[in-house]
């Protein structure tokens, strides 16, 4: 089963809804002005779980979480009816999956690439999150504990006609180190003396000290072959015609020491076309990513169809602001392992998606 995640976009809210309708009681599902409302004020907390659409273009949605952001570090009716930005607390309010994918850990992958994303946010953007609460109904606390949720009793919320449980994970590298406690004289010599060290396992010191013993693939750019383009394109046709133009190399990311593998080889194809602003004007790139001309001039491209699914690896921005040629919000594309990009586009529930043929690097 393929299963993606991105961000659920406005115009996926009433599926979204379908699915709460169907998986909650009438007395607990959110209504879809509440999902709005969710989306609209803190678009990257709703996370989506997708699969291919049957008809292989676009996808389908199954599963999702919503959250908001609070002050509070525990949840009351306060909590999970205002999101106030830039708050500590995530404050997921529903974690539901369609019938179809249910009893297939779509849930729980779901609830985990959430929980890492939030940690990634804390890591890498400096996030302000610094734990994740919900409420859950009893049965459910083994669910969430295998996705590191630790439980903290009987809520004050009350929603529906049954008992909530608050649960509640730390994100890590949330916060400061707290400082190590103040020694005073009225300490015994038994007190402060270190604690003897524990014993590692058997040949677990020399395992850990071994380095990696898997192979990355060096990635050559484009630059380093003398024909450039006309170097790296298969021709379907086999007659040099002009017939399909695909990739001739898996491609790979660019930057040296990651080599990530993006996409196989024969997945895209070759096009010329209007070039897309993918940074700021004047910003400086890594030297492993070329640069585009300014449109309306023309760049070349490798064009992936006819959903994600076809990459090997690839990660995907939040909407931004530009638009793309087809008059819907941005989303950049990035190496998945590393985060170096931008190395392509595609727009906002798009069904194409472009990687520049000078910002990824190829398995030659």
């Amino acid at each position: 089963m393929s299963i993606f995640y991105d961000l659920v976009s406005p115009e996926e809210l009433e599926d979204a809804h379908r699915i709460e309708a169907n998986g909650y009681p009438e007395d607990e599902a959110g209504s879809l002005e509440t999902f709005r409302y969710r989306q609209s004020q803190a678009p990257e907390l709703f996370l989506g779980a997708y699969v291919p659409a049957p008809d292989g273009r676009g996808r389908k949605l199954v599963g999702y979480v919503c959250a908001t952001l609070s002050p509070d570090d525990t949840l009351t009716h306060e909590s999970m009816s205002t999101h106030v930005p830039g708050a500590a607390s995530i404050c997921i309010h529903s974690v539901c999956i369609d019938a179809e994918h249910r009893h297939r850990q779509v849930g729980l992958n779901l609830v985990k690439e959430f929980v890492a994303r939030a940690e990634r946010a804390v890591r890498e953007d400096n996030a302000s999150y610094q734990r994740i609460l919900l409420i859950a109904h009893e049965e459910l606390r083994g669910f969430y504990e295998k996705a590191g949720f630790q439980w903290a009793g009987l809520s004050s919320v009350v929603h529906g006609s049954r008992p909530w449980y608050e649960m509640r994970k730390e994100i890590q590298g949330a916060g400061a180190v707290p400082a190590p406690p103040e020694t005073t004289g009225a300490q015994t010599q038994q007190e402060q003396a270190p604690s003897e060290p524990q014993e590692l396992p058997a040949g677990l010191w020399e395992a850990l000290q071994r380095s990696s013993t898997r192979s990355r693939p060096v990635a050559r750019l484009l630059t380093s072959f003398p024909n450039a383009v006309k170097d790296v394109v298969s021709d379907i046709g086999g007659d040099g015609t002009g017939g399909l133009l695909t990739n001739k190399y898996d491609l790979l990311c660019p930057r040296l020491g990651c080599g990530s593998v993006i996409l196989k080889s024969g997945v895209a194809s070759w096009v010329e076309r209007e070039s897309v602003q993918l940074e700021p004007p004047g910003q400086r790139l890594p030297e492993s990513l070329g640069a585009l001309p300014a449109p309306p001039a023309t760049a070349q491209w490798w064009l992936v169809k006819p959903n994600a699914m076809a990459f090997e690896n690839i990660g995907f921005s939040r909407a931004v602001q530009a638009t793309g040629p087809g008059g819907r919000k941005l989303k950049l594309l990035a190496c998945a392992e590393c985060d170096l990009g931008p190395l392509g586009w595609c727009e906002e529930g798009g069904t194409e998606f472009w990687l520049a043929c000078n910002r990824v690097g190829y398995r030659a």
